[in-house]
């Protein structure tokens, strides 16, 4: 019988790959990987990623730190090791200990919120960088790390239409092979287009046990999802399918808030009207205008979206880590 021809041992070498698409690769000399989080990639242990604008920009010292820590043990408490992503000094760091915690929390808004387009420039000016979801997704999928857990991801901005002020998450979802667990999107921005966009974009959206999408703050924003997801193992069946079809796009699985946490719409929807007024009134705009608009929003209502905030994040990294779990047993 004929030997194969070099072109079809090739074919068959990419297919034999395919379902590595997001093999552990810490060999990138700019990047810093923690001891524990190489550990569990090397060994295929469930590891989730978290992002670090959260600290700096979300919220104030201590309360910042005491929330990271706390989502970390979640994580750690449901079966999985937590790998919070940051830039120290110039040096993506994937798994950041107790001290480089407490160094950012500190930092505060002094860390540069830094997503795609800003990782080369904070890397060689040896800046210090929190991670927004689309730069934290980006090193996520550069080391292996398949689940990454956040509050809610950016979007296109209310007026967007009009200003073309729509957040890089939505892209980076439409070209990095990693499944983000959130609330859906901060309700601050604009639903259904950030929705359409990630049509567009060709990203799969997946409610856990919901046919609605869900708004942040509330359970519910009117927008029905052409995926509803019930278990753990069904998600990770999906993230699975996603990377083995070398789709090379994003998951989007949203978990709602739960009940007892959940804010009234009509109260949140009021103060985000107010804090857009004040932005437009104040001309604060791009990546600026989130964190503001967060911040007023928390203020108005007293406090209770940033309890709410704290709350859906917490929810968010117990159910990221079980389908990090399931996942990592799926592909044993």
């Amino acid at each position: 019988m004929a030997s194969s021809s070099p072109s079809s041992s090739s074919a068959v070498k990419r297919l034999s790959n395919l379902s590595n698409h997001l093999s552990p690769t810490n060999s990138n000399p700019l990047v810093k990987v923690s001891a524990q989080v190489s550990q569990a990639l090397s060994t295929g242990l469930p590891v989730v990623a978290l992002e670090s604008t959260i600290i700096s920009h979300g919220m104030p010292y201590p309360q910042n730190l005491e929330t990271a820590k706390e989502v970390e043990a979640i994580v750690r408490d449901n079966g999985a090791i937590p790998a919070t992503i940051a830039i120290l000094d110039g040096v993506p760091c994937i798994g950041l200990n107790l001290e480089q915690l407490e160094r950012l929390a500190r930092m505060g808004k002094s860390a540069q919120k830094t997503a795609r387009r800003d990782i080369a420039y904070v890397v060689a000016t040896k800046r210090n960088g929190a991670t927004t979801v689309s730069a934290t997704m980006f090193f996520a999928a550069m080391v292996g790390i398949p689940v990454f857990v956040t509050g809610g991801i950016g979007g296109v901005h209310r007026h967007g239409e009009h200003t073309m002020d729509i957040s890089s998450d939505l892209t980076e979802l439409g070209r990095t092979p990693v499944a983000v667990v959130s609330a859906g999107v901060k309700s601050i921005l604009d639903i259904p287009r950030t929705l359409e966009y990630l049509e567009t974009q060709g990203v799969c959206v997946a409610a856990y046990k919901t046919n609605e999408f869900p708004a942040f703050f509330t359970e519910t924003s009117g927008c029905k999802v052409p995926c509803r997801l019930g278990s753990p193992e069904e998600c990770a069946q999906l993230i699975d399918a996603n990377r083995k079809l070398n789709l090379g796009n994003g998951v989007l699985i949203a978990v709602p808030i739960a009940k007892e946490y959940s804010a009234s719409g009509s109260l949140i929807e009021s103060a985000i009207q107010q804090a857009l007024t004040e932005a437009r009134e104040k001309n604060i705009t791009g990546n600026a205008e989130t964190p503001f608009l967060l911040a007023r929003v928390n203020e108005i209502t007293g406090g209770a979206s940033l309890a709410s905030n704290i709350a859906l994040v917490k929810n968010n990294a117990a159910i990221g880590a079980k389908i990090s779990v399931a996942l990592a047993q799926l592909l044993k």
